[in-house]
């Protein structure tokens, strides 16, 4: 059997006959003759070695062969009419749209935004944020920043940033600050701890590396983001947990401390490229995230 591809001419016509059921209508769609797609459908079967169509009273019938190479041919097809409608939308003149979570983006992103677009003119970034929502498979995404553990998706470029290190903060101005200070991890085992819905393994995690018993952990006020839960220890409200970087502008400031430090994780804080977006911005915003997440610490 012959193993090279069938001529893309060839391809093109049984994909458009195929998808549109009709030799004359694809003949017009690909603005040749209703014989110049006759001939390529004859050179298609002479290669295969297999009928494609079968005759069903005037018009086509696809056969087995036929349906099999429709189906594959036709989400090829697709996929190659979507990457050509991107790039001509503007190739790499067109925005890189970056997705991350909103407690990212508000508390480690944003501060920086400006030395990123003065540093890197050309990247022309768009953030978009979202909870678990986003994907960077889909149209209109080129790359997710997320804190997740390996292993990997197999259909996903994984640039690895930084380790995720995490630990509990609170803030001077809160009223337990002077007694939690100097004191012991343990001691929190006393305090009913500020706590998020989107990382609820975050306080069990954190507490077993401390050879804490995590059941013994009390939980008080709980918050839908992670970005919210923040606010309230930067409030005084109490002790919350977080991964280093989003706190680390507040730290420097004096706005929380860290008494007890952070540890890490298995989480990596990494960059996700679907394999379209595979351009040179990608690994150029990567080394750049790199560099500030080395400074952030």
């Amino acid at each position: 059997m012959n193993r090279d591809l069938p001529p893309l001419n060839a391809l093109r016509a049984f994909e458009a006959v195929a998808r549109l059921g009709s030799v004359s209508q694809a003949a017009e769609q690909l603005h040749v003759t209703h014989g110049a797609v006759s001939r390529q459908l004859k050179v298609l079967e002479e290669h295969l070695g297999v009928s494609l169509f079968s005759k069903e009273g005037r018009g086509l019938k696809l056969t087995d062969a036929g349906v099999r190479l429709r189906d594959v041919s036709g989400e090829a097809f697709d996929r190659l009419r979507q990457v050509c409608a991107e790039l001509n939308q503007g190739g790499s003149d067109a925005p890189f749209v970056l997705g991350c979570s909103g407690s990212l983006l508000a508390r480690w992103f944003i501060p920086r935004l400006g030395r990123l677009n003065a540093e890197l003119p050309d990247l022309r970034l768009h953030l978009s944020a979202g909870e678990g929502d986003l994907d960077p498979r889909r149209p209109g995404l080129d790359a997710l920043l997320v804190f997740a553990e390996p292993p990997w998706p197999a259909d996903m470029q994984v640039l690895e940033l930084a380790a995720e290190r995490i630990g509990p903060v609170l803030s001077p101005r809160s009223a337990r600050y002077e007694t939690l200070r100097d004191a012991p991890a343990r001691a929190l085992l006393n305090e009913p701890l500020l706590h998020t819905a989107s990382r609820p393994q975050a306080w069990p995690a954190w507490a077993q590396q401390q050879g804490i018993d995590p059941q013994a952990l009390r939980f008080g006020q709980g918050f839908e983001h992670l970005y919210y839960l923040l606010e309230a220890a930067v409030a005084g409200l109490g002790v919350a947990i977080a991964p280093e970087p989003l706190v680390s502008d507040d730290l420097r400031a004096g706005r929380l401390a860290a008494p007890w430090g952070f540890t890490q994780t298995p989480a990596r804080l990494a960059l996700w490229l679907p394999r379209r977006a595979a351009d040179g911005r990608a690994r150029q915003l990567a080394q750049w995230l790199s560099n500030e997440l080395r400074g952030s610490g």
